[in-house]
């Protein structure tokens, strides 16, 4: 086996990979065309850290398994109710594809679901004629009834206007789906056959891909992958007893399915959008301001302190002199006050207790600005880790492994070790780095949690902090051995992967902690976690 093959066969697998053959036999998952290289910045083996479901709840589908589940929705209800497809693609359109529910609304009032999806409307119009000609009812003019296009409700229009009309409502978006009758009274849909036969190349291409994407995004199991030029969906099933919705798409990228943010197992959706919300640069520079700056008494815009003189002019067309400590105006100043580096009448009215709420919170800000940067450091510390990670295992399945195979006279099937210590190392990362936005948002005053969040997180850090170190300065030693004896690559493999062992067992018992909200916390004292004096 050579080393790309052993690389998908380890990178491929999923958090829930169990029984997920079985599963999976519904997307046509062929090896052929699931040609996706190196991995991606989010795709990981994520068996490295197991989960408590009993087997992968989702499924990867490309465009062909979308089409061919629409097509089957579609003969299926035209089936059942005796309809034609174009009419089995109006309901189901008009219900986002929920076929159950077509079935029971139709059975239930078959009339009032004709009427309410635009099947049928009022009585048939019989279109005014002159002379043997027929009248558009768009632009007025006379065609001989070849020329005129009728659709089930009677209104007839020539086949310009018609055409005209389909691709100014195509060009406008996916509304086109749902456009009606171009008569303004009319509520009767205008089908895929009308599209079919009036619309250009073009406009029919797109309200083909407009008519494909609705099915995934109408239907609440099924949703797009996000990553840029994936065209992918994933549909995912909510069984088992766990609560994550990590996914990873055939693209290499992985995310959770419910927010569709990257994958964050073990952190819920709410905190991780809470700290992406904090991440941004708008809102961190908006919050410095305000604790950070003082407003002008007079234009009230902000101003920073860059000096240690209390003096402070405002920038033109202000220009305004005032105070720093007590805003009152720089003319009422001088040495009578204290002079340029303190102010009487600011200690004056401290000693009375008068700014202590302002001193305060400023000083609160200080420290949760602190606290939010020791926190988003390591953050994104780990995220950069997780990447030179990526990169370093792409590298090594490129060339140190046919490298380190030859020095060593070691098949590359049996160098698999190191595959999986980077596998396990770029996992690792990822819920490290989502351990912190975890700990972010842990109260003060819950300390035993945090006391007992801080020892697991440190633990788990330790031990991935020593894999990291042994596979990526370790392994360089035996790629260039000019006398290496094998007895010390032997000893090496023995140290790596019982490294490897150790650091999933301590991320599998963080990440089952933070999934139950820490409610172990009472157990912390018997709490065991092996250690090795490596």
């Amino acid at each position: 086996m050579d080393s790309d093959d052993y690389y998908m066969e380890s990178g491929e697998e999923d958090l829930y990979s169990d029984g997920a053959d079985d599963y999976n036999d519904g997307a046509d998952h062929d090896d052929d065309t699931d040609d996706t290289g190196f991995l991606g910045d989010d795709d990981v083996d994520s068996s490295m850290i197991s989960s408590p479901r009993s087997h992968m709840n989702y499924v990867v589908l490309k465009e062909e398994d979308i089409r061919r589940q629409q097509e089957s929705d579609i003969a299926q209800v035209s089936m059942i109710l005796s309809l034609s497809k174009v009419e089995a693609s109006v309901l189901l359109l008009h219900y986002r594809w929920n076929v159950g529910k077509v079935n029971d609304e139709w059975f239930a009032d078959e009339r009032r679901v004709r009427t309410s999806a635009g099947l049928e409307g009022g009585s048939v119009i019989v279109p005014y004629s002159e002379g043997g000609k027929v009248a558009c009812g768009i632009c007025f003019d006379y065609f001989c009834r070849i020329d005129i296009v009728p659709i089930m409700c009677g209104h007839a229009f020539c086949s310009t206007c018609w055409t005209s009309y389909i691709s100014i409502a195509i060009n406008d978006g996916p509304g086109c789906l749902m456009q009606k009758c171009p008569e303004p009274s009319c509520s009767v849909a205008v089908g895929r056959d009308m599209v079919e036969k009036l619309a250009s190349f073009e406009a029919k291409d797109k309200y083909d891909r407009y008519f494909l994407r609705s099915y995934v995004e109408e239907n609440k199991k099924t949703k797009w992958c996000p990553a840029p030029g994936c065209e992918h969906a994933i549909e995912f099933s909510a069984t088992g007893t766990g609560s994550s919705y990590d996914v990873s798409c055939l693209c290499s990228h992985s995310f959770c399915w419910n927010c569709t943010q990257d994958a964050h197992r073990p952190v819920d959706c709410d905190r991780v959008s809470q700290w992406i919300r904090k991440n941004s640069v708008e809102a961190e520079n908006t919050k410095w301001i305000l604790d950070n700056s003082k407003p002008c008494p007079k234009c009230k815009r902000p101003i920073e302190k860059n000096r240690g003189c209390m003096h402070m002019s405002c920038t033109p067309p202000c220009r305004y002199q005032f105070c720093w400590l007590c805003l009152g105006a720089w003319s009422e100043h001088g040495e009578g006050t204290g002079g340029p580096y303190t102010c009487n009448r600011y200690s004056k009215a401290k000693g009375q207790g008068l700014h202590d709420e302002a001193e305060m919170k400023r000083e609160m800000a200080k420290d949760s600005l602190e606290k939010y940067t020791h926190y988003y450091e390591r953050w994104a510390g780990n995220q950069t880790s997780r990447q030179k990670a990526i990169g370093d295992l792409e590298k090594f399945l490129s060339v140190d492994v046919m490298k380190l195979s030859d020095k060593q006279c070691i098949p590359e099937t049996e160098l698999g070790f190191i595959t999986d210590a980077w596998l396990q190392i770029i996992e690792c990362r990822r819920v490290l780095k989502w351990t912190y936005a975890y700990g972010y948002y842990l109260l003060e005053s819950e300390q035993e949690k945090r006391q007992f969040f801080e020892y697991m997180q440190g633990e788990a850090e330790s031990g991935l902090e020593r894999l990291h170190k042994c596979v990526e300065l370790e392994s360089e030693v035996f790629q260039y051995p000019e006398d290496t004896p094998k007895q010390d690559f032997k000893g090496f493999r023995t140290k790596l992967t019982t490294l490897t062992s150790v650091t999933k067992t301590h991320f599998e018992t963080l990440v089952k902690a933070l999934e139950n909200d820490l409610s172990d916390v009472g157990f912390a004292s018997d709490v065991e976690v092996t250690t090795l004096a490596l």
